[in-house]
Formats: C-alpha cells, sequence, structure tokens
C-alpha cells in the first residue's frame, strides 16, 4: 500500500552492513516499527563522466632558424590551445524515489527483515544485497613547459646575454646544442677528459646533458604540454517523454568546460530515446495478472538509447533500462513470513527490477 508522510517517522531498529564501500541496512520488522517496515523503489540516473585532453602548443623564440641551425622544419609556428573529448562514461544509478514509497505490515512474531540502501531502496527481503560501487577516471596534470621561464637561459653565456641580434643567439644556441651531444657521445664512449668513478655517476651525467639538450632544442621547436581532465554530471530522464538532443555542456577551446548556457563552447548533447516500456506480466490466457494485495512492490524496467554526442560525431551509444520507463508489480507479502519454506527476492538497486526468488535455506 501508498505510504504517507507521517509514517516515515517510525522508528526502526538498524544493523548497518559494509557493502563496497557504501552502507546497507537490514530492517527487521518488530514490536519498535509495529510491524512495519517501509521502502522506497528506485528512479534511474545516468552518472556520466566525460574526459577530455587538453592541449597546449607553444612555439620557440627561434624557431625560423631551425632549419637552418639544426636542420630541423617541423617547428610550433604559433601558440595555441585545445580542447578535445578523449572519453566518455555512462553508468546508471538508482536513486531513491521519494514518491515511491511502500510499507509492508505484518503480524506480530512474524520473522521477517529487509535490506535497504542509505537511502531506503529495496534491495532484497529476507536476504542481504550489496550497492555497486563506482570507480573514477584518473586524471593526468599538466607539466610545466621549458619556455614559461626561458630555462634555456640557464645553458648560454655572457655573449649569448649581451647580443641584440636574434640571429646571433639563434646560432650561439645552436652551437651549444652541439656541445653537449659532443659531450654525451665522449661520455658515452668513454672518451671524455673527466669520467665518472661509476654507472650511477654516468647514468645522472648523461641525464642532466639530454635535459640541457632538450631545453635549448624546445627554444627551437617549441613545447606541446597535455592535461587530461574529468567533468561529471547527472542526469535524471523523465519517465513521461524522451529527452531528445538536449545540452549536456559545452567545451570551449579557450576555457575547457563551460556551462550548458555558455555560448563561447561547442555543444555536448545527450538524447535518451525509448525503445521499451515496461509491460505488466499475463497469465497462461494472455490476460494481465492483478496485483496481489499489500503486494511488496517492483519495478518492471523499460529501455532507452543514451547517445551522447557533438554537432558532427556521437561519443557515446547504448540501450540501457530504466526504472521509469516501466511499470510496477508486485510480490505477495505471504511468501515471505511463511512459517514453512519461506521466501527470499532480490532487487537490481539500479532499476528496482526482482533480480531472483527463492526459498530461504534454514539450518537443520
Amino acid at each position: 500500500m501508498k505510504l504517507s508522510a507521517i509514517l516515515m517517522t517510525l522508528f526502526v531498529g538498524v544493523l548497518s552492513l559494509a557493502a563496497n564501500a557504501q552502507q546497507t541496512k537490514l530492517l527487521t520488522a518488530d514490536k519498535h516499527n509495529e510491524y512495519g517496515l517501509v521502502y522506497s523503489l528506485p528512479t534511474t540516473a545516468l552518472d556520466i563522466e566525460v574526459e577530455v585532453l587538453h592541449t597546449v602548443k607553444k612555439a620557440g623564440p627561434y624557431g625560423k632558424y631551425a632549419k637552418k641551425y639544426l636542420g630541423i622544419s617541423e617547428v610550433i609556428d604559433s601558440n595555441s590551445e585545445k580542447w578535445d573529448v578523449k572519453s566518455v562514461r555512462v553508468t546508471r544509478r538508482g536513486v531513491a524515489n521519494l514518491e515511491e514509497q511502500y510499507l509492508m505490515q505484518f503480524k506480530a512474531g512474524v520473522l521477517v527483515s529487509i535490506c535497504v540502501a542509505e537511502d531506503g531502496k529495496l534491495l532484497a527481503v529476507n536476504s542481504t544485497a550489496q550497492v555497486p560501487s563506482q570507480t573514477e577516471i584518473e586524471t593526468v596534470a599538466m607539466l610545466p613547459s621549458s619556455l614559461d621561464n626561458n630555462e634555456y637561459l640557464q645553458y648560454v653565456d655572457e655573449d649569448f646575454l649581451v647580443s641584440q641580434s636574434s640571429a646571433k643567439r639563434a646560432q650561439m644556441l645552436a652551437e651549444n646544442i652541439m656541445e653537449v651531444r659532443n659531450a654525451k657521445i665522449a661520455l658515452s664512449r668513454g672518451t671524455a677528459e673527466s669520467m665518472p668513478t661509476d654507472g650511477k655517476q654516468l647514468e645522472l651525467m648523461l641525464a642532466s646533458l639530454a635535459h640541457q639538450e632538450q631545453t635549448m632544442t624546445e627554444a627551437f621547436v617549441g613545447t606541446v604540454q597535455t592535461e587530461t581532465q574529468v567533468k561529471k554530471f547527472t542526469f535524471t530522464p523523465s519517465g513521461d517523454k524522451n529527452s531528445d538532443r538536449q545540452v549536456l555542456l559545452r567545451l570551449s577551446d579557450f576555457a575547457g568546460f563551460v556551462d550548458a548556457d555558455d555560448y563561447s563552447g561547442d555543444p555536448i548533447y545527450i538524447s535518451v530515446d525509448v525503445t521499451r516500456r515496461g509491460q505488466m506480466p499475463v497469465n497462461e490466457k494472455g490476460d494481465e495478472k492483478k496485483m496481489p494485495k499489500d503486494a511488496v512492490v517492483y519495478n518492471i524496467p523499460g529501455a532507452a538509447k543514451v547517445k551522447l554526442s557533438t554537432m558532427t560525431k556521437t561519443l557515446f551509444e547504448q540501450e540501457m533500462d530504466f526504472s521509469q520507463f516501466g511499470t510496477k508489480f508486485g510480490l505477495n507479502p505471504s511468501i515471505f513470513s511463511a512459517k514453512k519454506d519461506p521466501s527470499y527476492a532480490i532487487f537490481d538497486p539500479i532499476t528496482g527490477a526482482l533480480v531472483e526468488v527463492g526459498t530461504v535455506e534454514t539450518e537443520e
């Protein structure tokens, strides 16, 4: 039967159980709660994680001399910044629907328990169940560019610093790069005037020279820096109609993630199109079954195709089950309170569907 708001004040004895870093509650019908157990059915929400790749390109101050002095023709000739969608992950999550609360009422002395999630949605009767945990996409931070603080200046002499000619500076910097390369070759061959005393020292010296060479070379060819960022969104489709091509977020080449109403970014759309409505079960004659009196209510879910896209590209597309596109049916509560061979039931925490029903195993 439908539960009124006043019934939510009932005191319930609670035993907390660990379940994949989330908590569940085992509620037992007893005199403290007047043998009434309260539960909710879930609404299916979408948890959406959008991972983007942020790329920053910076031109070196001597890029136009790279071909002449280093023989390198492919260089970054201008600064630029870009954000691209790298991946999209969509997972479903059941959220207790406060408008779908029910009461299971039993007689004194009846041993029946229900397992509910922290928010009260039904997980099991006369059994325990778990709420699945979710992992997060890891982000990768952007490393600083050697051009941010002109690091290459640490490896030049006073003549370079006082020179007013960019061409002359480029020539001197290229000569420094060649000197570093020659030093690396001499160390590797064991012909350097001052050789290190052990292999570890040699490794450190070669690493230092490689860093110097890279830093000075980047003053010619430029740098490319990347990082990944992840933004989380929750979208709950309406059960009444399709959610057709709604703007979920926007992605700007200058600011990255921006709000859906910020037109500085390009839109990413979400569509949820119903593909199947949940149907009431039928008997052998094909007639719809009647809801049992005071039934333990559960969902018969429907399905919808979830699609995320840009203006030109599909990022994610998959059919999924949803509680709000379904209908409701129920189990006769007497099967759970039978003195001989009582039953148990397990329900899907995401859709509220009946997953399993069976007989409780009792010790002889």
